[in-house]
């Protein structure tokens, strides 16, 4: 199995290398692919110095366009057959790539999200946010007759085949809402893992706000009803 890790980045100077590391050291990964959204405190001037090593490939955005676009710039250029998404905020642990991608692995799934409320260690904060992502998570599970635990998960592990023809159009963290609503819609086989989770907050650089959330609602009913 070829394993694609997409990172897309936008200001994060201070954890740029850090996630790079925890990515090499799994050994799992045949390619890093590195989507710089268009920072501007330094990260573009770390990168340029880590293309091309040890597996990782660097791509630039002139301007800032959105997680979303970032990570299908990602995905278009990753030559994986497996593609997972990595954020580059050291939320997510790449430890648990293992847990991952067993159910891909094992022909059980077609893609797998890492799922922050099943349970595993996970950093007392945030309680609004967790909030809102249940509400959003429910939501789905109303319009598309699922029973996800964590939607907007930034764990996202799929088969190449799964994103192919399914043009996504979203910029912004939207990304998450299209995604799940257009594999939901296509019947995918989709498996949930635990997985560990240190949230940070907006002191140390958070980018989701609460905007994000009402377009994501929007994001959810326009692609049941109208895609």
């Amino acid at each position: 199995m070829n394993l694609s890790v997409i990172i897309p980045v936008f200001n994060e100077v201070k954890n740029i290398e850090e996630i790079i590391k925890r990515v090499q050291a799994t050994k799992l990964a045949k390619e890093i692919v590195v989507v710089d959204d268009g920072s501007q405190d330094g990260t573009r001037g770390i990168l340029k110095k880590l293309d091309g090593k040890k597996k990782i490939r660097v791509i630039m955005h002139e301007k800032n366009q959105g997680k979303g676009a970032a990570v299908v710039t990602g995905i278009n250029a990753a030559k994986g057959d497996v593609l997972l998404i990595q954020d580059a905020d050291l939320e997510y642990d790449p430890r648990d790539y293992p847990a991952l991608l067993q159910p891909i692995e094992e022909g059980l799934a077609d893609v797998v999200y890492g799922s922050r409320f099943l349970g595993a260690a996970h950093r007392v904060a945030m309680f609004w946010h967790q909030v809102a992502n249940q509400l959003l998570t429910l939501m789905t599970n109303v319009l598309y007759n699922s029973i996800l635990t964590d939607m907007e998960t930034g764990y996202k592990v799929f088969k190449r085949e799964v994103i192919e023809g399914l043009n996504i159009r979203s910029k912004s963290f939207n990304f998450e809402p299209e995604f799940t609503a257009k594999i939901l819609k296509r019947n995918y086989r989709i498996f949930e893992v635990p997985i560990t989770f240190n949230p940070r907050d907006y002191s140390d650089g958070k980018k989701i706000k609460l905007k994000d959330a009402f377009e994501a609602v929007w994001a959810l009913i326009r692609y049941r009803l109208f895609d």
